[in-house]
């Protein structure tokens, strides 16, 4: 089979790509990309990411709260996150975690609603997809609370913390995917650290529509340009294109057991 590669994370129902997903899904799969996942925000506008897994064979969703939008969904239980999970074609709690960044909203709020996905990744066994962004201290405590509870398949998702988060995330058995940001100039201290993960816990993203990579830097990201992020993370393995692309692909249909891997059917 020809290269062969997945976004494990883009936001296919934003607005960007309104009246244009069938020529962008059909871009991206003549650049290798066969399988997507697009990543819920709000649990309340769930609806909408599938409706767009239902026009798209190759597209699959997460269900849960952004930390920016925690403070808009408080309440969501774990129990509502399980009975949704169960909808055809969801294959992933989050993304939700905690952003220092940008605050929006309160961190105690960010907390709870990040210890209920992770709760309820628990209870499922689906990847929990993990936005952490300047809370690493954080993030480590309560990942290592949490996982004393009870293991959870988790993913640390656009990767762009330090060292000490990566280390305790893959001594937790998690996952680390690199976005386009891996690609960018000033990014020596990730590529460092990718250069250190294992191969067999290695994911690629995009992101989309952020984090364009070079050399569409500054334009809208879109699900093709996953393979310019997977070509530098093959340079910083010191592998060729094809070892990263086959690899991250076994990695993503072993943690989202519920997405069939068409590479393995006669």
């Amino acid at each position: 089979m020809s290269l062969f590669l997945v976004d494990s994370h883009c936001h296919l129902d934003f607005p960007d790509f309104e009246g244009q997903r069938a020529e962008l899904i059909a871009r991206a799969q003549e650049n290798g990309v066969q399988r997507f996942v697009t990543i819920s925000t709000f649990v309340s506008k769930l609806d909408r990411l599938l409706a767009i897994t239902e026009e798209f064979d190759s597209v699959y969703a997460s269900v849960g709260t952004h930390p920016h939008n925690a403070g808009d969904e408080p309440d969501v239980s774990v129990e509502d996150l399980v009975t949704l999970s169960n909808r055809e074609k969801i294959v992933a709690i989050g993304e939700a975690g905690l952003d220092y960044h940008y605050d929006k909203s309160p961190r105690d709020i960010q907390a709870k609603v990040f210890r209920t996905h992770i709760a309820a990744a628990r209870q499922t066994q689906l990847p929990l997809v993990i936005h952490a962004r300047q809370a690493d201290d954080d993030m480590i405590a309560i990942l290592e609370d949490e996982s004393g509870k009870g293991a959870f398949p988790f993913i640390l998702h656009c990767f762009s913390s330090g060292r000490a988060l990566a280390e305790a995330g893959l001594a937790l058995g998690g996952y680390l995917s690199f976005s386009g940001i891996l690609t960018f100039k000033n990014s020596e201290d990730i590529r460092a650290i990718a250069a250190d993960v294992p191969m067999d816990k290695l994911l690629v993203e995009t992101d989309a529509p952020y984090l364009a990579p070079p050399p569409h830097r500054g334009r809208r990201n879109e699900p093709a340009f996953v393979r310019h992020t997977a070509a530098v993370l093959a340079e910083v393995k010191g592998v060729d294109l094809d070892t990263v692309a086959r690899q991250t692909s076994d990695n993503f249909f072993r943690l989202f057991k519920r997405i069939d891997d068409p590479r393995r059917v006669a």
